[in-house]
């Protein structure tokens, strides 16, 4: 979802296990010289989707990454195919209330850009919810605490799995 803060708790906990984070979001944006709302802008959502995709797909086949993608990456069957077999799907749940104070000032998510940003943030996860709940391997709810106390979760939930 966007603002669950999949960035910063991904580079947080990258750097705990000294793997290499990448953002699929900033990735995308390095690839094309432009940011994402111009990419929506000129080939619309599918046209974003399908170079998300493409972007997913290089990235699993790189060891020992941390990645966060972007918040519509879970609506395409063939990207939660991608995520599930490339790794330990984690997704940080956080109440739409709370996405809403994240992002309601924020200018670079497209999907937001309309005239009741809180009514659009619950139609995604509405939308959303149930994919990451069925594609991820460890559910966080977060949102009600420090960055640093998710990514201790997160990471002794990876070590009981042993896959760190």
């Amino acid at each position: 979802m966007p603002g669950a803060g999949k960035t910063t708790v991904g580079r947080q906990l990258a750097r705990r296990l000294q793997r290499r984070f990448v953002d699929a979001d900033h990735e995308i944006e390095a690839r094309t010289g432009v940011k994402i709302p111009v990419i929506f802008e000129l080939e619309g959502e599918t046209g974003f989707r399908d170079r998300e995709t493409s972007v997913l797909a290089e990235l699993a086949h790189q060891a020992g990454l941390i990645v966060a993608t972007g918040g519509g990456a879970i609506l395409r069957t063939e990207n939660r195919g991608i995520l599930k077999r490339s790794g330990i799907v984690i997704y940080l749940r956080v109440p739409p209330r709370i996405l809403f104070e994240r992002t309601r000032h924020d200018t670079n998510r497209p999907l937001l850009q309309v005239v009741n940003p809180m009514m659009r943030i619950e139609e995604l996860f509405s939308r959303r919810d149930p994919l990451y709940q069925d594609a991820a391997d460890v559910v966080v709810t977060s949102g009600d605490g420090s960055v640093c106390h998710m990514v201790t979760r997160i990471e002794r939930e990876l070590r009981q799995r042993c896959a760190v």
